[in-house]
């Protein structure tokens, strides 16, 4: 099976290599030369363009940090697509989008298949994090052999648009946490508890969190860099407002939640990892929330293996 890879960045560069790790024979293509030639150094051939990876592949995956750049290489892709060939697109998304760019590749012949993924850039990096997938079935199966390379635990959630709108639902609950998270260490500094004793006092309690054990340890030790930053923050975070929005759901905490990061935007910028909107906390009260013995990284504990699919209980 030949497979093209388009997005080389924090998350699709350890997707990608985890496949060129367990001998995908795999093309590449970003804008970044860097990184295409970083990739040809391991082994991977540089596949030119979207179009071309396209018309070379049976298989194209796309990891882009944008609705607008997916469109783009879609559009880019679209002529080359045709009976056999499958894109999976492994973006955080709108689903509305997936859904009208899957009935332009099923016009070509082309299957889509929807694959966000979550669980962070640590798991992405050790073939351990977790894929929504939406799409028809036999495109699922078709694909699987290489989500099972990529994630751990794999979820086929349903048609198009399904996968989207469980990522960006996940993304909000993270984000969410995170504010939470900042507001606790911030408080219980302010209240005069040691802030290591603060984090395994959250740690072992029924207050603790996926995010509470990873990003926390990264605002702790001051590095701050979780290899996300505002500006997806806030794209996520908004396409579940909207989501909420368009089924008429009055959501109270989510609109708030854009509001903070809006304005952690204005003060640290777009591009400024996520993890710094403590900072906001940090500068409003003047305390320094940081504590010696944290990791400046976070690193995949969990052993390498095959992924599985996640069957939902029906009773």
């Amino acid at each position: 099976m030949r497979v093209g890879f388009v997005g080389l960045g924090a998350v699709g560069g350890k997707l990608a290599g985890t496949l060129l790790r367990n001998g995908v024979e795999l093309a590449v293509h970003d804008l970044d030369p860097a990184a295409v030639a970083g990739f040809v150094a391991q082994g991977a051939r540089d596949g030119g363009d979207p179009a071309a990876l396209m018309a070379a592949c049976d298989i194209v995956v796309t990891c882009l940090p944008s609705p607008a750049a997916c469109a783009a290489v879609a559009t880019a892709m679209l002529p080359a697509m045709g009976p056999g060939k499958i894109w999976m697109e492994m973006s955080t998304t709108d689903a509305a989008e997936v859904q009208r760019l899957g009935a332009l590749v099923a016009a070509t012949g082309a299957a889509l298949a929807e694959c966000p993924v979550s669980g962070g850039c640590h798991r992405a990096d050790t073939g351990n994090i977790s894929i929504f997938v939406g799409g028809d079935r036999a495109t699922f199966d078709t694909a699987f052999p290489l989500l099972s390379l990529m994630g751990r635990r794999i979820l086929h959630a349903g048609p198009l648009g399904s996968a989207s709108t469980l990522k960006v639902m996940t993304n909000y609950l993270a984000t969410a946490n995170l504010l939470t998270c900042c507001e606790a260490l911030v408080t219980m500094k302010a209240a005069g508890l040691d802030l290591a004793t603060t984090y395994e006092a959250i740690r072992i309690s029924s207050g603790t969190s996926f995010v509470h054990e990873t990003e926390s340890q990264m605002i702790l030790n001051g590095c701050r860099d979780i290899n996300f930053t505002m500006d997806l923050v806030k794209k996520d975070i908004g396409l579940f407002q909207t989501i909420a929005e368009r089924n008429g759901v009055p959501l109270e905490i989510s609109p708030l939640m854009v509001a903070i990061f809006e304005d952690g935007i204005a003060r640290y910028g777009a591009r400024a990892q996520s993890d710094r909107i403590i900072e906001r906390l940090e500068q409003a009260t003047g305390l320094s929330i940081l504590a010696p013995g944290f990791p400046a990284e976070m690193v995949d504990d969990e052993p390498e293996e095959r992924g599985y699919e996640v069957v939902p209980s029906r009773g």
